[in-house]
């Protein structure tokens, strides 16, 4: 089952998580530190993409109409937020050794990295037999850590051979700023859906331009296009017919509307129908 899988991932990745962070400290890393808290990042991802894998079956309550998506949405912020701190932390530890900075133990990083290698590779393996997006999301998140690792033993091996101690703190501020970038990228994103922006502006101007080529219709307003989690979509929206149209025109009219946005894959839809000499009875209407 794909809960099963990602919650052994999650166990694996988590462990192994606490083991870096005695590691960085036994090592004197700042690199494996950073990769530390970059896995830190990964786990709670996993864990919340395995609650969520396990609540998706649930059915929406009165309460909870649209069901329990948005939860993804809560996790990413949580998840955003232990990142950034994490990595003021690395950056505040790294900087200052670019300075002065101090001969890790090289040995003991190629052993951590080729740790670091093996449990990454495997757990991406397993999710690897998965087919559920989650599964397939979690899976690149792992291999990206398999680089980081392969980086860490690169460094590790140089470090054998030169006595440049500056490359630890340079590998880790350079982790660290990739981290960043990922995190404030993701959060922008989670903010907007958040606060109900349009997840895709070229989805929702396709869609008007579809709505709006129906023969019977002659304008639209109050189109509503936002996301519960980024992947399932909402719309709702006012189509003005031109004519006063019977029964079975209005349920030739729908069928045309449900035969539009079959291919946006949209979660729920509500559409209604208006009259041209009808008033509008929603607030802050256009017209």
């Amino acid at each position: 089952m794909s809960s099963n899988r990602i919650g052994w991932v999650f166990l694996l990745n988590f462990s192994f998580t606490i083991i870096e962070f005695i590691g960085g400290l036994l090592t004197n890393s700042t690199a494996i530190m950073a990769d530390a808290v970059h896995d830190l990042g990964d786990s709670l991802s996993i864990g919340l993409a395995w609650i969520l894998c396990r609540l998706s079956g649930r059915q929406a309550t009165s309460k909870f109409s649209y069901g329990y998506q948005r939860l993804s949405l809560f996790g990413a912020l949580i998840n955003g937020i232990v990142l950034i701190v994490g990595s003021a932390w690395i950056l505040n530890e790294s900087i200052p050794r670019l300075l002065e900075p101090e001969m890790p133990d090289a040995s003991g990083m190629i052993w951590f990295a080729i740790l670091g290698i093996a449990v990454n590779g495997y757990a991406a393996y397993k999710l690897s037999e998965g087919k559920s997006l989650n599964e397939r999301v979690l899976n690149w998140h792992l291999m990206e850590d398999v680089l980081g690792w392969v980086a860490v033993l690169i460094i590790a091996i140089v470090l054998l051979f030169v006595d440049w101690p500056i490359l630890d703190p340079l590998l880790s501020i350079v982790f660290t700023l990739f981290i960043l970038f990922n995190v404030f990228r993701t959060l922008k994103e989670t903010v907007n859906l958040f606060l109900q922006g349009v997840p895709d502006e070229a989805m929702r101007a396709e869609i008007e331009a579809q709505l709006l080529a129906l023969e019977q219709v002659e304008d639209l307003h109050h189109l509503h296009l936002w996301s519960l989690d980024g992947e399932q979509h909402v719309l709702t929206a006012h189509l003005v017919v031109k004519v006063l149209l019977s029964l079975e025109q209005q349920q030739a009219l729908k069928k045309q509307i449900a035969h539009c946005l079959a291919r946006f894959s949209l979660e729920h839809t509500t559409i209604e129908l208006e009259f041209a000499d009808e008033v509008c009875r929603d607030k802050k209407c256009p017209r």
